[in-house]
């Protein structure tokens, strides 16, 4: 029986052999957080039904490969990293992954967090970011984009970046601001709802780290708000997570 695969796609202007595409839920169950296409292998969901979903993500973009990790939370980047089975959780940790590899895809998964894919103007390089909160307190996305215009020999200012659906603004409430986060962060905290801007933060970060403002976009879809089309961990703790992916072609293989 075929999987049902609902993707929301982003073309960043004049880079047609760079792709990204950002998985939705499709008819989920409400009574089930992981019904309508969680990717992830969770102990709350049948691994046999997280491989379909997999592998149906796999064949609706038409991927040779994908690179994966396992998510920690913090700053470690890969280069280059190797493709993992679609059958296993990825054993290797770490929160971004950078490549100039045809055919590799990078994939993040998300239930709140915000995935942030990145691409230099020459469509041959791409990187792909897991920002959570935690992420956007330690500078995540300002080192991220550091390493790799360091590595491949970059500059920021060259850099497009896209942040997918995620938690908004209105949703991302942290009730002791003090306990978590510090003074500087200030600017996007709004003490009468209690709520973080972390759209506006990573837009800021992307920023600090050289970007252009006018080449920096954002799939506004708050996760929270949203549970019939998205994944979220503070709408349901026992969430699912979706998939967001970032590869490129050679040039030849793009419709123009």
């Amino acid at each position: 029986m075929a999987v049902p695969v609902t993707l929301l796609t982003f073309a960043f202007p004049a880079l047609p052999q760079v792709r990204c595409a950002f998985q939705l839920r499709h008819a989920p169950d409400p009574a089930d957080g992981c019904s309508g296409g969680n990717m992830a292998f969770l102990p709350q969901d049948d691994p046999l039904r997280v491989k379909r979903v997999r592998h149906a993500l796999q064949r609706h973009l038409g991927l040779a490969r994908w690179a994966e990790l396992e998510q920690v939370h913090g700053d470690m980047l890969h280069f280059d990293p190797a493709p993992v089975s679609l059958d296993e959780a990825p054993g290797t940790k770490g929160d971004g992954m950078a490549t100039s590899r045809s055919g590799l895809a990078l994939c993040i998964r998300t239930a709140d967090c915000q995935p942030v894919l990145l691409a230099h103007r020459d469509g041959q390089h791409i990187m792909a970011l897991h920002v959570g909160w935690r992420g956007n307190r330690c500078h995540f996305p300002v080192t991220a984009v550091a390493r790799f215009c360091e590595h491949y020999h970059l500059a920021a200012h060259d850099l497009l970046a896209v942040r997918g659906p995620s938690l908004g603004p209105a949703r991302a409430e942290f009730r002791d601001f003090s306990a978590v986060w510090s003074s500087e962060f200030l600017p996007w905290y709004d003490p009468q709802s209690r709520c973080m801007d972390l759209w506006g933060l990573t837009r800021y970060q992307l920023q600090q780290a050289g970007l252009l403002p006018r080449n920096i976009y954002g799939v506004d879809i708050c996760t929270a708000t949203n549970p019939a089309c998205c994944f979220s961990y503070r709408f349901n703790r026992y969430s699912g997570r979706q998939a967001a992916f970032i590869w490129r072609h050679e040039k030849a293989d793009c419709v123009h």
